[in-house]
């Protein structure tokens, strides 16, 4: 009875870490960006956000996409959260996933939301999912190879423990910050008018090109079995704080696009 117990453990185990191993943002960096969204928001685009949520933040929502991978019938969902090219492609040029991708995702939760025969039920959904999945376009491992799933396969040290490339961007560098999604929102960058503007300028493929210069970067900066620590944060971290805020910024603009009826 005791093996069992223990076998069944491992399995779900097993289970648990390859799913955190391929999700995007952890909740941190995805209510920092929602969080951000906030103030930026028009007044018109908040009071009726504020109607479809029922009163829930765009931050409280914005780990929705995560949170449903658990379930089965949400599965179709899953290549939603990212996009795969080589690092010397672009997405016009890239193999397409059929059953969709990150582009096509916001593509689709935009044309939902702006669709006012959409039911109430669908407007909430696709509302959440359209908040997260902006913010997994800036995570510049979900703009990664294939062979490699986004980095998930190449394994790294953390400070003497087991991670991989993906989680590093996701959480590790994040979490070893130690501040909350509020203390990151509150200390990013102040921005001028004109500033906020640029950023938020182009289209989602402007973005995803953006990114994947990053993405590049990113690549570059590791071999598979090296062990980071305080160097690599302070020389990378700064990227992900920037990537979070455009994250928002540009969030706050694709909403205020969609609610400005």
């Amino acid at each position: 009875m005791k093996a069992r117990i223990l076998i069944l453990a491992s399995i779900v185990f097993i289970a648990f870490t390859s799913f955190t191993n391929t999700s995007e943002w952890g909740p941190t960096g995805h209510r920092t960006t929602g969080k951000i969204a906030e103030k930026h928001l028009t007044k018109k685009a908040k009071r009726k956000i504020d109607k479809i949520l029922e009163g829930q933040s765009l931050a409280f929502v914005s780990t929705y996409g995560d949170q449903i991978k658990s379930d089965r019938k949400y599965r179709n969902f899953s290549p939603w959260h990212y996009v795969n090219m080589p690092l010397d492609g672009s997405y016009e040029t890239a193999e397409k996933n059929p059953k969709g991708d990150l582009v096509t995702g916001i593509a689709y939760c935009v044309k939902v939301l702006k669709d006012k025969k959409s039911s109430n039920e669908d407007q909430v959904f696709y509302l959440k999912m359209l908040v997260h999945l902006i913010g997994d376009l800036h995570q510049p491992m979900h703009i990664g190879q294939k062979e490699d799933k986004g980095g998930n396969t190449i394994q790294l040290r953390w400070f003497g423990k087991g991670t991989n490339l993906h989680r590093v961007w996701d959480e590790n560098m994040i979490n070893k910050w130690d501040m909350s999604y509020i203390e990151l929102a509150a200390n990013a960058k102040d921005l001028s008018k004109e500033q906020i503007k640029f950023i938020q300028k182009g289209t989602v493929l402007d973005w995803v090109k953006e990114t994947h210069k990053i993405t590049k970067k990113v690549y570059a900066s590791v071999k598979s079995g090296d062990k980071l620590s305080y160097r690599y944060s302070y020389l990378y971290f700064e990227i992900v704080r920037e990537q979070l805020q455009k994250g928002g910024l540009r969030l706050a603009k694709v909403l205020n696009d969609i609610y400005c009826d």
